[in-house]
């Protein structure tokens, strides 16, 4: 779909299956994702099935972000607004395969996309604070940092801080 260098964005396939599951039930995962519950594999089997349909129907997408031609992560688009032009936009890269520029190129292809393809105005990220590879991450990509929501999300022991950041799309 995009790609640069050995980065690239595709959609999910039915062989992604096994690699997603582990993904989704990663806990360490859940409080930056919202998930509150463990995803069977019938459930995830479905979804993948679902993932071809229309962004415009479903307000989301999710891609796999590929190294070399391996899955090595998703990025998201959710909540697409389209009346007003604007996604949210989620990312999380295996471990093994982060501080390699990866993540960074993964969201500047995602935002071509999103510019280019879907015409959107502008893309934001919810980061939690403490959070600072992320903020890093998107302060790299071109992201803002615009407001801190106080004690927007539990993380089952504390609430905590997130920052809300934009990147909006100039046309020159």
């Amino acid at each position: 779909m995009y790609s640069r260098d050995d980065i690239g964005l595709r959609a999910l396939e039915p062989d992604d299956l096994h690699w997603l599951y582990g993904i989704e039930n990663d806990t360490e995962l859940w409080a930056i994702s919202g998930t509150v519950q463990p995803y069977s594999m019938e459930l995830l089997r479905r979804y993948i099935e679902r993932a071809q349909e229309d962004i415009h129907v479903h307000k989301q997408v999710r891609l796999v972000v590929t190294y070399r031609g391996a899955a090595c992560g998703l990025v998201d688009l959710y909540d697409a607004d389209f009346r007003n032009r604007r996604a949210g936009v989620g990312i999380v890269v295996e471990k093994e395969f982060r501080n390699l520029g990866i993540a960074k190129v993964a969201l500047e292809l995602l935002a071509q996309y999103a510019f280019e393809h879907l015409r959107l105005h502008q893309l934001y990220a919810e980061i939690p604070d403490g959070n600072t590879p992320s903020i890093k991450l998107f302060e790299d990509a071109g992201y803002h940092r615009r407001c801190t929501f106080k004690d927007w999300i539990f993380d089952g022991k504390d609430y905590k801080n997130v920052h809300f950041y934009q990147y909006i799309h100039h046309v020159e």
